[in-house]
C-alpha cells in the first residue's frame, strides 16, 4: 500500500464511466463493472464513484449499478452523488461502500455532515469541494456538478466542513479538471492549511509530475486521478490503467 493514497476518481453518467473536462463536455469511458475489474488486477487501494448527474436531477443513487460495483470490488469504495439524508447514506454503507461522498447538500444543510459523522463516524464521511474562479480570480464554492455558485470561499467552507465533522475533503480544481495541466497547488495549500483532515487533490493530473507537487508542494495527504487512469495519454484512446507502484513511492515518499 502506497503511503500517500492515489485514488482513481470514476464518473458515473447513468449506466455508464464517462470522463469530463472541466465538468463540461464528456467522453464515455466504458462498462463500471468492468472497469472494476481491470481495477482489481492492478491491486488499486481504494477508488471513488462520483455520479455528475444525481444532485442535479435530483435522482437518487443508481443503486441496483453500486450494488453490483460493490459486489464486484475488493478495495475500499467511496461514493458521491444525490445523497442527501441518511436513508440512502444506510443504503451504500448496507451493500459495501466504506465512505460517503456529500457535497450539494452539505451546501444546502451543512448540518447532514454532523448527521452523518454521528451515525457512521467521521472516518466515512468525505465533503467534496468544488472550486471554480470568479472573473476577478477569487476562489468560490460550487455545487450540482459546477453549476450552482454558492457564497463560500473554499478555505472558510473547509473550516465549516471539518468542524461539522468530516473526516475528509475531496478539493476539485474545476477549472483544472480533465486539462491534464496539473493540479491547482495554491488551491490546495490554501485549504490544507486551515484543516488538520486529510485534502484529497482532484482536478488536472497529468504525470507523475503533478501528483509530487500535490503533495510535496501543496501538501494534500492524497491524489485522485481521472484522465491518467482511463486514457492512454492526452488526446489518446481508453485504457484503463493505473501509474507504476515503485515510481509512485518514489516521487511521493
Amino acid at each position: 500500500m502506497l503511503a500517500v493514497r492515489v485514488i482513481p476518481c470514476l464518473l458515473l453518467r447513468g449506466q455508464s464511466l464517462v470522463k469530463t473536462v472541466r465538468y463540461k463536455k464528456f467522453g464515455y469511458i466504458g462498462d463500471p463493472v468492468n472497469t472494476c475489474r481491470i481495477f482489481n488486477e492492478l491491486e488499486v487501494d481504494e477508488l471513488c464513484f462520483l455520479d455528475i448527474t444525481a444532485s442535479k436531477t435530483e435522482k437518487e443513487p443508481p443503486y441496483s449499478l453500486l450494488k453490483e460495483i460493490a459486489s464486484e470490488c475488493f478495495m475500499p469504495l467511496s461514493y458521491g452523488g444525490g445523497v442527501k439524508d441518511q436513508v440512502m447514506a444506510e443504503k451504500l454503507f448496507a451493500m459495501g461502500f466504506e465512505k460517503i461522498v456529500v457535497n450539494s447538500a452539505a451546501l444546502e444543510r451543512p448540518a447532514l455532515i454532523k448527521e452523518l459523522a454521528a451515525t457512521y463516524g467521521s472516518q466515512s464521511i468525505i465533503v467534496a469541494i468544488d472550486v471554480k474562479k470568479s472573473a476577478w480570480g477569487s476562489n468560490v464554492c460550487y455545487g450540482h456538478s459546477g453549476t450552482k455558485k454558492y457564497k463560500y470561499k473554499p478555505e472558510e467552507w473547509a473550516i465549516i466542513v471539518e468542524e461539522e465533522g468530516a473526516g475528509e475533503i475531496l478539493l476539485t480544481s474545476i477549472d483544472q479538471e480533465g486539462t491534464w495541466s496539473g493540479y491547482d497547488i495554491d488551491l490546495i495549500k490554501r485549504v490544507s492549511s486551515v484543516v488538520s483532515i486529510p485534502v484529497i487533490a482532484n482536478g488536472g493530473a497529468g504525470n507523475l509530475e503533478h501528483i509530487q507537487a500535490a503533495v510535496k508542494q501543496g501538501s494534500a495527504s492524497a491524489v485522485a486521478l481521472g484522465s491518467m487512469v482511463v486514457y492512454q495519454k492526452k488526446g489518446m484512446g481508453v485504457l484503463v490503467n493505473f501509474p507504476d507502484k515503485m515510481l509512485l513511492k518514489e516521487i511521493i515518499r
